[in-house]
């Protein structure tokens, strides 16, 4: 009888003590984030950036953004210095792991795929489709490319020209 009454004493203080502890000053509330918000970011042809939530380039941040590449849109071989968590939302990510892009390598993820590849592992992808994954992870997110000369720039925006007299 005294172990039944110790432990109910025991479940008491706990439900009490979880019940009394105050709120943390500067709890924030949840955020939603809609789609027609975000703000798109140039990073090569064919490829935009939108941070969702964080700041994908501060030390130990909790980040999430998102890339949104045109169909056929073909990612050099690159590496992060942290790991990378991936899901598919929208089109194939094709994904493939090594030094330099080649196609008989790449993995077919469809919408609802994941996954986590490791921090320095070289890596590439293509784009079946338009196509938005969602990356998440601890900051800083950076993209180091194995050979920048391979990497296309995102397009000039078009500027008026002057008539000419």
């Amino acid at each position: 009888m005294a172990i039944v009454l110790a432990v109910t004493a025991a479940l008491a203080a706990m439900v009490v003590g979880a019940n009394s502890q105050e709120k943390k000053e500067g709890d924030a509330t949840h955020k939603i984030v809609h789609y027609g918000d975000l703000k798109w970011t140039p990073i090569m042809k064919g490829c935009e950036l939108a941070p969702v939530s964080g700041d994908f380039n501060a030390e130990g941040t909790p980040f999430v953004l998102r890339i949104r590449c045109a169909d056929g849109t073909k990612i050099p071989a690159h590496w992060h210095p942290a790991d990378e968590h991936l899901t598919v939302l929208k089109g194939a990510f094709l994904v493939g792991t090594g030094e330099t892009y080649d196609e008989s390598k790449l993995q077919t993820m469809n919408v609802g795929n994941f996954i986590l590849m490791p921090k320095e592992m070289r890596h590439f992808a293509m784009n079946k489709g338009e196509t938005i994954v969602q990356i998440h992870g601890t900051g800083p997110f950076k993209v180091n490319w194995v050979n920048p000369v391979d990497v296309i720039p995102p397009d000039k925006p078009a500027t008026a020209e002057k008539p000419k007299p």
